[in-house]
């Protein structure tokens, strides 16, 4: 697998690390489960960085060096796409022809390195773009900075390369098709996941008590990382908004993440919008947090907001229902698919703050609805598991073997039963460039 611009060890809410991050490394580690050896190349951020880490058995992890170790964002890195490139080569120079079996790419950098690999390798590329930037530009955030050219006119070169092209959403299948013409026999659709096993209904007493929350406060919570894309203003808004009018109601807004992207140029714009709308005192901010105590915060909140204005899935949203806490979210991309609307929580169709309020208080002002949609929101999260989607992968990456040019008639699939088959003649390593 390849992951350029950060790495799936990085703990996700800050930076550049996210929903992409979780994804990576989860998807490793369900395919090292099925007996396939994976190495995910990523560039070293700190000299502190391992040239090698084993994040768990038949899953490496190479920390590549290209480019100074700080001060590079994401937009910077076309810049040092040949070096990071040029090492990966050197990676599979060392081992005898045929070592990697299949490239995974993640995200339109990585689908470059992706591409060269490809061809240098003679093994197929399956590619994933998580976000796109004709989809980011079209739903751009207030102020926010648009995706620029260059990336677009990358992400149409990988898309037109890849020989299969891995999506979150069905939705996400027709903005390949219709804004950047793609093949639609080469896409296949593969939901996102959550760790069930971790995320789950809790304490909420107790997850409250550990997160020095009152337990007769009502509690709306966002998580992810800070900026315009992600919306975390609009829930602030939408607070105020509710307060206004009512200002004896005990509301407390949780906001959990740290700046990133364009949110850096003004880190404290959040805290300085909740002090102009005179809420500081009900909004509390807490540091992007590790999945053992993400998990408290999901439990301990009665709505968990996510406001984006837009989403290739939105992996928050199903980690909150499989902690059985409803979910309020905007209804845009792949959002619509991760919520059920009036069963598992609200999707809202605008991002104003008057009908963001309005939905605030349909949840906040029915305490049986909430309930009920919490237990409906686990039975809904129960679809949407890693292992599931590693099964997916694994039928794309044996179609895309499949249809390789020049792929050995070893590795022809026929029906279900000869995918199995084909899987165990298969070397199963993958290359995850992210």
């Amino acid at each position: 697998m390849l992951s350029v611009h950060t790495s799936p060890l990085a703990q996700p809410g800050t930076g550049d690390a996210g929903g992409m991050n979780v994804y990576v490394l989860q998807t490793a580690l369900q395919l090292a489960r099925r007996g396939v050896e994976v190495e995910i190349f990523t560039r070293a951020t700190s000299s502190n960085d391992e040239p090698v880490v084993e994040a768990a058995p038949g899953v490496l992890v190479r920390h590549v060096v290209a480019g100074p170790f700080e001060g590079l964002d994401k937009h910077d890195l076309p810049t040092q796409l040949c070096p990071f490139a040029a090492e990966v080569l050197r990676q599979e120079a060392r081992h005898l022809p045929g070592h990697y079996d299949l490239v995974h790419s993640h995200y339109w950098l990585s689908g470059q390195v992706g591409w060269l690999a490809r061809d240098r390798w003679r093994v197929p590329l399956v590619h994933t773009a998580h976000t796109l930037a004709a989809v980011k530009n079209a739903y751009l955030a207030e102020g926010d900075t648009p995706e620029p050219a260059a990336r677009e006119i990358g992400e149409k070169q990988v898309i037109a390369e890849a020989d299969r092209l891995v999506v979150n959403t069905a939705d996400e299948a027709r903005q390949l098709v219709d804004l950047y013409g793609a093949d639609p026999d080469r896409i296949d659709v593969v939901l996102p996941g959550a760790d069930l096993t971790r995320y789950r209904p809790g304490d909420s007493a107790a997850a409250r008590a550990e997160l020095g929350i009152r337990r007769d406060e009502q509690v709306v919570a966002f998580i992810g990382r800070i900026q315009p894309l992600k919306a975390p203003d609009v829930l602030v808004r939408a607070a105020a908004e509710v307060l206004r009018t009512e200002p004896d109601r005990r509301l407390r807004v949780l906001i959990v993440g740290g700046p990133s992207g364009s949110g850096l140029e003004r880190p404290d714009a959040l805290i300085e919008l909740a002090a102009t709308l005179g809420i500081a005192d009900r909004v509390t901010f807490l540091p992007p947090q590790p999945p053992q105590r993400l998990v408290q915060v999901y439990r301990a909140a009665d709505v968990v907001a996510v406001p984006s204005y837009n989403e290739s899935f939105g992996l928050v949203a199903i980690e909150a229902q499989a902690s059985g806490t409803p979910v309020l979210a905007a209804r845009v991309g792949g959002l619509g698919t991760a919520v059920r609307d009036e069963v598992s929580g609200l999707l809202v169709p605008g991002h104003g703050a008057p009908e963001w309020a309005a939905a605030l208080r349909r949840l906040l002002d029915d305490p049986a609805r909430l309930r009920r949609m919490g237990t409906a929101a686990v039975t809904h999260a129960a679809n949407f598991s890693w292992e599931h989607t590693a099964e997916s992968l694994l039928d794309s990456y044996s179609h895309a073997l499949q249809d390789f040019r020049g792929m050995p008639s070893r590795l022809a699939i026929g029906a279900a039963d000869g995918q199995a088959r084909s899987r165990a003649l298969w070397r199963r390593r993958i290359g995850v460039m992210r």
